[in-house]
């Protein structure tokens, strides 16, 4: 399926598109020679980015669940909640951290996490933040980011076709990419 094209209002990924664009963001930590122990991933929008980066670096993930788009279907900003528990496979979140999400829109959500990685990490000694995409109306820049996005267009990723799919959708779904 192709995407349709971009303009200032709306910023259209393919899957193809979506993972190049996580090993540009991986590449540009690692040129950056900096070395982590832990990524961070915010779900769910850096759930898909903090995974692939920590297999290519080969360290631990954990998952911190936020939330701020909830209204009108996903599509309003709204309060940012911050879960009160971490997922994690491996110890405690310690050391240097590479906070992971998709985009910095407000830059809200950055700035609390690491608000909240301090007040409740001691062991957490640096935190530096990697995104795909900043837009215009972000107040921060991560450490680490690739697309500048002036227009703040609402980005269209290639998993929000799921946001309107029910199970009961599926069968039919699925019809459409079987070949004759």
């Amino acid at each position: 399926m192709t995407t349709p094209p971009s303009t200032d209002k709306d910023l259209w990924v393919s899957w193809d598109e979506y993972n190049r664009l996580i090993e540009r963001l991986a590449l540009k930590v690692y040129e950056s020679n900096w070395k982590f122990d832990m990524v961070l991933c915010l779900a769910r929008g850096g759930v898909r980015p903090g995974d692939a980066i920590s297999r290519i670096f080969d360290v631990p993930l954990a998952i911190l669940s936020t939330s701020s788009y909830r209204e009108e279907a996903g599509t309003k900003q709204g309060d940012l909640d911050i879960a009160k528990y971490m997922t994690m496979t491996k110890g405690p979140l310690a050391g240097r951290i590479l906070l992971v999400d998709d985009l910095a829109d407000s830059g809200v959500t950055l700035m609390r996490v690491r608000e909240h990685l301090q007040q409740n990490y001691q062991d957490v000694t640096e935190v530096r933040s990697a995104v795909i995409w900043v837009k215009g109306t972000s107040s921060i820049k991560p450490d680490y980011h690739l697309v500048d996005l002036p227009h703040n267009p609402w980005i269209h990723q290639p998993f929000e076709d799921y946001d309107g799919l029910r199970p009961h959708q599926l069968s039919s779904w699925l019809k459409k990419f079987e070949q004759n």
